[in-house]
């Protein structure tokens, strides 16, 4: 995480992790990786939420791409309500191309056809996650999100970005916080 985005008021780098009275049933106990967060707006992608019965196998198919046996594993994450027939792949920095932003020191995210090729050629990124979608927030629209309370950023790290553990990574990302989930508010307020 830059310090300076974060001290500017921009979580690039950051996990959101929706508050447990989320309304909106998209983003009900979501954890998303926040790779853009400027003043012209947010982009990230959930973490913990799976597309449909759609294989890693099926999509390199569909694509064109020979699937490897090895490839079955690999599971595809909604990332999101906008643009859910777009790609993405969020991995550790080992892996950078042209198109690759890079989002940290430590990790990178690329949108290219070329990406899932090294994956399924075994010479992709040490760690992944494909995500179909992304979550997008509008100048201003995050932060205000956040004043209401509608989230909690947490500090990222590889294991709560890439682990399969899905069902269980919103309460240990609020557990990270050392944040007893029952003591969570709705409230908005200012001490």
């Amino acid at each position: 995480m830059h310090k300076g985005l974060l001290h500017q008021g921009f979580m690039t780098g950051q996990l959101l992790v929706a508050m447990p009275h989320m309304r909106d049933a998209r983003f009900t106990r979501t954890v998303i990786y926040l790779c853009a967060h400027t003043s012209d707006g947010a982009m990230g992608l959930v973490l913990n939420r799976l597309v449909g019965a759609l294989t890693f196998p099926d999509l390199l198919s569909q694509l064109g791409i020979d699937p490897v046996p090895d490839a079955e594993h690999i599971r595809i994450r909604s990332g999101g309500p906008v643009e859910t027939g777009r790609g993405f792949v969020l991995h550790s920095a080992d892996y950078v191309e042209d198109a690759t932003l890079k989002v940290g020191s430590e990790i990178g995210l690329t949108a290219t056809l070329d990406i899932l090729r090294d994956i399924a050629a075994g010479q992709g990124p040490r760690r992944s996650v494909l995500a179909l979608g992304y979550a997008g927030w509008g100048p201003g629209q995050l932060d205000a999100e956040m004043q209401a309370n509608a989230w909690l950023n947490v500090p990222a790290d590889e294991e709560l970005i890439f682990d399969d553990d899905l069902n269980e990574k919103w309460e240990r990302c609020i557990g990270k916080l050392g944040v007893n989930i029952s003591a969570l508010s709705g409230d908005i307020g200012h001490a």
